[in-house]
């Protein structure tokens, strides 16, 4: 078999990692272009794929679009017989669909239809789901809309972030290509349409995402504060001396204390919620390193009764 792998991030590493274990030759990986990053922002960052792919000495292609004519022949003139695809972020035009042989096979973490788009992870936890998992999907011009097979199920732990969760998923989608990978290049795996009901789109997560609302109920807020940790953090505004300071909020666990939203009810760092309320068990001020919320409140930035805002 020859193979093509499509990714970047760090979920889309064991899955590139199996695939070069199973004997078949990957001839390309194809991923981002490495983007300008580093402590100063002046250094040319590689996507975790990229870098593993270079180590496996495999070949690296790093194309703005698979919808320029060229790309889409330098593809075809591979002659791959299967191409695995999982978190790439571009978008497959049905030219690149249909240069393997045997089509494009997604490694999607949902349970699909439920979040199809970017990120599925994320907006599971923030819906607050209790389930997720991870499909292998035929690829079709369609936003993760391909029949599936080979999917795996498993519980969202109540105290786990997205950063958490997709990295269990990321070994999750690589023991599903090992397990699947003799019926899938034979042709033997059976594809299964999504389902008509149960559609929902997990949108890329934006920044503006970020703050807290404390009227909201402690579990959606909950949800918010994992769902968006490690990156880009859940946020709220601490008022110190002088001008407001946005702190991150990274784990939190579900309280009853009641109180007015935002209010800080105990030492122990309890933030009422409209319903409700969590406790912080880690956060992070500008700049300093990632502490507890008791630390955060013994060091007196922070005292019972202070609010804090959106």
């Amino acid at each position: 078999m020859n193979v093509i792998f499509m990714g970047a991030p760090a979920f889309a590493v064991p899955t590139l990692k199996a695939l070069s274990s199973l004997g078949s030759t990957l001839v390309a990986v194809y991923t981002k272009s490495p983007r300008q990053g580093g402590r100063r922002g002046l250094e040319f960052v590689k996507t975790p794929v990229h870098l593993i792919a270079e180590e496996l000495g495999i070949p690296v292609r790093t194309p703005q679009t698979l919808r320029d004519p060229r790309a889409q022949q330098e593809l075809a003139d591979l002659k791959a017989d299967i191409a695995i695809v999982a978190a790439y972020g571009l978008l497959l035009p049905a030219e690149a669909l249909a240069a393997p042989r045997l089509g494009c096979f997604n490694l999607h973490a949902s349970l699909l239809p439920r979040w199809r788009g970017a990120a599925p992870v994320q907006r599971a936890i923030m819906a607050g789901d209790e389930e997720t998992g991870v499909s292998i999907m035929r690829m079709e011009t369609g936003l993760d809309t391909g029949p599936i097979a080979g999917e795996v199920r498993t519980r969202i732990d109540p105290i786990e972030t997205s950063g958490e969760l997709t990295a269990r998923l990321a070994e999750l989608a690589a023991q599903t290509i090992r397990v699947n990978w003799d019926a899938l290049t034979h042709q033997r795996l059976a594809f299964a349409p999504q389902p008509a009901a149960g559609v929902e789109y997990a949108h890329k997560i934006e920044k503006a995402e970020a703050p807290i609302d404390w009227s909201a109920t402690a579990q959606r807020v909950k949800g918010h504060i994992h769902g968006l940790s490690p990156f880009p953090g859940a946020t709220t505004q601490l008022q110190t001396p002088g001008t407001p300071e946005r702190l991150k909020i990274l784990r939190a666990e579900l309280c009853e204390i009641e109180g007015p939203p935002g209010e800080v009810l105990d030492e122990g760092m309890a933030i009422a919620c409209g319903t409700g309320s969590v406790r912080v068990l880690q956060a992070q001020r500008p700049g300093r390193k990632v502490v507890s919320g008791l630390e955060l409140m013994r060091s007196g930035v922070l005292r019972v009764g202070d609010v804090l805002t959106s």
